[in-house]
């Protein structure tokens, strides 16, 4: 029989800790020590415990508990010694069936690992889905970390070796993240459309108004008429609407959705989980026959990336009223104007301005994203809520010197353009630190026509500027520009610079963030408060209705915009959770 949170809470510590024996490998003092901290308000608030108890035994223990795991596909499993756990495992990622090349790329891969490392590969074999990874996965995987830095490899082997335990607790409490594992399907299922050049590559890229992106929006419209909306209609900027009606006609609706477009090569999360988890609420709300005091309404927006075209946010934008008509003029790297793909769409562009949203008739906007970052990987926290999404600005420069050779312009007198610019990437790095939540980036740095044997007469450069507050950013900025001018004036050099882009920052509203807040401790789970560095579709709402956000921890380190993209169907679950926990909390006490 199953174990129950129950069991889990009143049997005797000795009849409990057998019962899990076998979570971690080799190594019952996790669960004992853990146990003593009865009772536990969830198995979500179980794992994490068990998550501080590894934490808490310091590096001898965890090494030490690294190394009790076999090898993959290793002599342990050869010799059949393999706890009765690990055979499973093994065996359902087909390892226990390999042949002679892939055995011997696995063998000469933990050769490599271990001696770079000196502790075995873990690789929680049953993946984010928890029904297995292929040997190719595998393989990829292990390829891929034997060439990390051995302090972060060593956080990953202990961050996989917790996802084998939850996976395994799971199994020993009965228990199937079904809503997670509905959400990650849909997922999945809408990668299978991706743009020309990207698809044959099996990578994953949806640009606006291509046929990828028509597929996409047809497959989410038909999803919802499944999940039981009332209303289900793509407007005439290719956003996917779904409305489901409060209990009274004149009810007000609470705003929620994401995007469904893509960067070039992305990732199968980003954006698309903050459609697919509202849509797994309104389908339980519609199977218990259940309605709210509010209606609720969720948005696939056709575009946040601005990948195909310069018009970031086209989707959410034009929800405010933010369409700018002179951007149907814009050409594609094709040649094909906006206008013209909308009309090949069959859009109705003269509709545009009637997708404007009144704001009185709206409780708020709320939106949960994959976080795109490692902080609650590094955490092992599945939820973070948001406090403020970073407002940034952005700008083009270039540093000009003069252009001598490089073998006869003595150190002391050469004009190095690169150089300075060199320098302001190393004062950036010290300046963010100090504010903590604060971020600076030259993301391009360019010698135009330079030569291995000139010294750099130009440099041109990108900076971009982030932080939770417009002032942090400001003061931020202000330093970073005076900072730049006093390195060409020592260097002899001068500048140009021009600001190509300003956003301001958009805190969470506090009525809403607090419903956040009140959902995640109601999984059992440690409240997390962060700010969003990276910009989402809540910073266009932000600027009619109040809005607050949710993340979703991410797996390999929390990377974003990258195949490696991941989260896992007990994470989804837990936000399904929290999403649901939020309406019923809006629908007890209205804000």
């Amino acid at each position: 029989m199953p174990l129950t949170i129950d069991q889990l809470n009143t049997a005797p510590l000795p009849d409990v800790a057998a019962a899990l024996d076998g979570l971690y490998e080799h190594s019952p003092w996790i669960v004992e020590r853990t146990l003593v901290q009865r009772p536990f308000l969830s198995l979500a608030h179980f794992k994490h415990a068990l998550v501080q108890t590894v934490k808490a035994g310091g590096r001898v223990a965890q090494l030490d508990l690294i190394r009790a795991h076999p090898e993959l596909a290793g002599k342990a499993m050869v010799a059949k010694t393999l706890t009765a756990e690990s055979t499973n495992e093994q065996g359902k990622a087909g390892l226990t069936d390999c042949t002679p090349e892939e055995f011997a790329r696995i063998q000469q891969l933990n050769a490599d690992y271990n001696a770079r490392f000196g502790f075995p590969f873990i690789l929680a074999v049953r993946g984010p889905r928890g029904t297995g990874l292929n040997k190719a996965q595998i393989i990829e995987a292990f390829g891929r970390r034997v060439h990390h830095h051995p302090d972060f490899e060593l956080a990953e082997a202990l961050r996989n070796i917790h996802r084998i335990a939850e996976i395994r607790l799971n199994d020993k409490f009965g228990v199937e993240p079904t809503l997670g594992n509905d959400v990650w399907d849909w997922q999945e299922k809408l990668s299978v459309h991706s743009d020309p050049g990207f698809a044959e590559k099996g990578q994953l890229t949806v640009t606006y108004l291509t046929d990828a992106h028509r597929a996409c929006a047809q497959r989410i419209s038909h999803w919802m008429r499944d999940c039981g909306f009332d209303e289900v209609e793509i407007d005439a900027v290719g956003n996917v609407v779904g409305r489901y009606h409060g209990a009274t006609p004149n009810a007000k609706y609470l705003l929620t959705g994401s995007h469904y477009d893509t960067v070039r090569n992305g990732g199968k999360y980003d954006g698309r989980l903050g459609i697919f988890v509202p849509m797994a609420c309104v389908r339980e709300l519609h199977r218990t026959g259940r309605r709210l005091p509010f209606g609720f309404e969720v948005v696939g927006f056709a575009e946040e990336e601005g990948q195909r075209y310069k018009a970031t946010f086209l989707g959410s934008g034009a929800l405010i009223g933010d369409f700018k008509p002179e951007w149907l003029d814009q050409k594609d790297a094709d040649g094909i104007t906006m206008r013209e793909a909308m009309q090949h769409a069959g859009l109705c562009i003269d509709d545009i301005p009637k997708l404007r949203r009144d704001p009185a008739r709206y409780l708020g906007f709320v939106e949960v994203h994959i976080e795109q970052g490692p902080v609650l990987n590094e955490m092992d926290l599945p939820l973070g809520v948001v406090t403020s999404i970073n407002g940034s600005v952005r700008y083009l420069g270039e540093v000009i010197g003069m252009a001598s050779h490089a073998g006869t312009t003595p150190m002391d007198r050469r004009r190095d353009a690169a150089c300075a610019v060199a320098e302001l990437a190393l004062y950036l790095e010290q300046r963010a630190a100090k504010d903590g939540d604060s971020v600076a980036t030259i993301g391009q740095l360019q010698v135009p026509s330079g030569s291995i044997n000139v010294v750099p007469g130009r440099c041109s450069f990108s900076l971009d500027l982030r932080a939770p507050t417009d002032a942090q950013r400001d003061a931020l900025a202000g330093d970073v520009l005076a900072e730049l001018a006093a390195i060409c004036e020592r260097r002899g050099l001068r500048h140009t610079l021009e600001e190509t882009m300003r956003a301001a920052a958009a805190p969470s509203a506090p009525a809403l963030q607090q419903r956040w807040e009140a959902a995640v401790k109601a999984q059992g789970l440690p409240l997390f408060r962060m700010p969003s560095g990276a910009g989402h579709d809540a910073m266009k709402l932000h600027e009619v209705m109040p809005q607050a956000m949710l993340f979703v921890r991410g797996e390999n380190s929390g990377i974003s915009h990258n195949p490696l993209e991941s989260t896992s169907s007990e994470d989804m679950q837990l936000c399904v959770q929290a999403f649901a926990h939020l309406l019923d909390s809006l629908a007890q006490d209205p804000l």
